[in-house]
């Protein structure tokens, strides 16, 4: 069964994320046109007639991963009798707010919030005035904010680097190795997703008896950047000895591949990983530039997101109507599984 099984409808959307991509802020008169202009896209696409519900959804910046759950969310909206418009905030917080307060003024009854910052979940709560808020795809830092009205759906960041541990260990066990030499790409500093992938693959390393010494002293921080990983990377090329290359996302994995063909280095001879699944990071398992990435399912976090919005105004348990399981000690976070994902299964994930 094919994964991306709604790529093939994002071809207009992803022509957007790539002009709104190119940059983590703007300002000044070019982020106001930039603002308008998705305004008036958003109010284009949203569906007319009597829909039971109205939503919006105010995304940190429009990429291939947030571009497929808002792609889910429109694709299915209808069905839950919603009418739907989504917003990009650019990576600029008082916009995300902005836009969160115009939704609430306009009468929506719920919010979709991929956070920015994980620091400001309650302030996007007190911007939502009496709307229900559904965090997708980023947590808040700090989860006691929830509560029935406001839920998060998302995946376990934790789960991500432990997944890249346990592909890491097991090589190191095949190839007779007790010590990894890493270089560590890390997302966006304070961001908890950044530090819970890079927690969660070190320990699970270490609780299978590897020895990780990071060859680079620190991680680099490539704020989940490609460019910005492979200008990072390339001074420790030739200079430091590693097995492997660990990233807390395709897009900073495929730029320590390019670095390591601009310097004349076989990226099959290194042990490479990513998070996300991305086509471009599929399409480099496959040819053996990436050793395995981590799948973050956006159809699931799309559709889980809307469906846990409409629970929250009907008085549901948030994950009622799907398949995703509630946190243990949270009715009110509900986990959409990771995948991992090498060459031998990777044909599933394209």
């Amino acid at each position: 069964m094919k994964k991306r099984l709604v790529a093939g409808l994002l071809a207009g959307t992803m022509a957007m994320a790539m002009m709104a991509g190119c940059g983590s802020s703007s300002s000044g008169s070019t982020a106001a046109s930039d603002a308008k202009e998705t305004a008036a896209a958003s109010t284009a696409a949203a569906p007319s007639g009597d829909a039971k519900y109205s939503m919006t959804l105010v995304m940190s910046i429009r990429d291939e991963f947030r571009s497929s759950v808002e792609q889910a969310i429109s694709s299915q909206a209808s069905q839950y009798g919603v009418s739907f418009a989504a917003q990009d905030a650019n990576n600029d917080t008082n916009k995300m707010l902005q836009y969160i307060e115009a939704s609430a003024n306009g009468g929506d009854d719920a919010v979709i919030v991929n956070l920015i910052d994980s620091e400001t979940a309650p302030q996007c709560i007190e911007a939502a005035g009496d709307m229900k808020v559904v965090f997708v795809n980023i947590a808040p830092s700090d989860l006691s904010c929830l509560n029935e009205n406001a839920c998060m759906v998302a995946s376990d960041n934790l789960e991500a680097g432990q997944r890249q541990g346990e592909y890491l260990a097991q090589w190191c066990k095949d190839n007779n190795k007790t010590e990894l030499n890493y270089i560590l790409l890390k997302g966006t500093l304070g961001l908890i997703h950044s530090e819970q992938r890079s927690e969660g693959v070190i320990a699970t390393l270490e609780e299978n008896g590897i020895k990780c010494n990071n060859v680079a002293g620190n991680p680099l921080v490539a704020d989940y950047d490609r460019a910005t990983a492979q200008d990072m990377i390339s001074p420790l090329l030739g200079v430091e000895e590693f097995d492997a290359i660990i990233a807390n996302n395709d897009a900073m994995a495929l730029g320590a591949v390019e670095a390591l063909k601009a310097a004349g280095m076989d990226p099959k001879d290194y042990q490479i990983v990513g998070v996300d699944c991305t086509a471009d990071g599929a399409e480099a398992i496959e040819n053996g530039d990436m050793s395995m990435t981590v799948f973050q399912d956006p159809q699931g976090q799309g559709s889980g997101s809307l469906q846990a919005a409409v629970n929250m105004l009907e008085g549901k348990p948030i994950n009622e109507g799907t398949n995703y399981e509630l946190a243990e000690d949270n009715e009110y976070v509900m986990w959409v599984p990771f995948e991992t994902v090498t060459a031998e299964n990777v044909a599933d994930y394209k």
